[in-house]
């Protein structure tokens, strides 16, 4: 169970970072970035919308892995806000996709060693 649920935590990241990330949201959630659709639609829409299917996609595993309400909530939430903040230190070039991805990753293995260190509680059965 373990190693599948790193590897779920992990893979989501991959999958929202590249398969399932539009150009136009790779692009448009960057402030300095110019288009007519982002000037239709502000940079922190596209940002925002981008950081919330990270977040809902950490709720996802946590949930179906078992873990309770208070797990999904709270680590769903701060993958929002950590995605969010991460990827506008990106888009800002304060550090380049390199270390975007790093910061990613770590936060994966943080949300992991929550649950594994029953922070949230018990560990489901199976």
């Amino acid at each position: 169970m373990l190693v599948a649920l790193l590897f779920f935590l992990i893979t989501t990241h991959a999958l929202m970072d590249y398969a399932l990330q539009s150009d136009a949201i790779a692009t448009c959630k960057c402030r300095k970035f110019e288009s007519p659709v982002s000037k239709a639609v502000p940079w922190y829409y596209w940002l925002s919308a981008h950081a919330i299917l990270h977040g809902a996609s950490i709720g996802a595993v946590v949930r179906w892995f078992g873990f309770d309400w208070t797990a999904v909530a709270t680590l769903a939430l701060a993958e929002t806000v950590l995605h969010w903040f991460i990827d506008l230190g990106k888009c800002e070039r304060l550090y380049g996709i390199d270390i975007d991805q790093a910061l990613h990753v770590m936060c994966r293995l943080a949300w992991f060693a929550l649950l594994v260190g029953e922070v949230f509680g018990p560990l489901p059965p199976g």
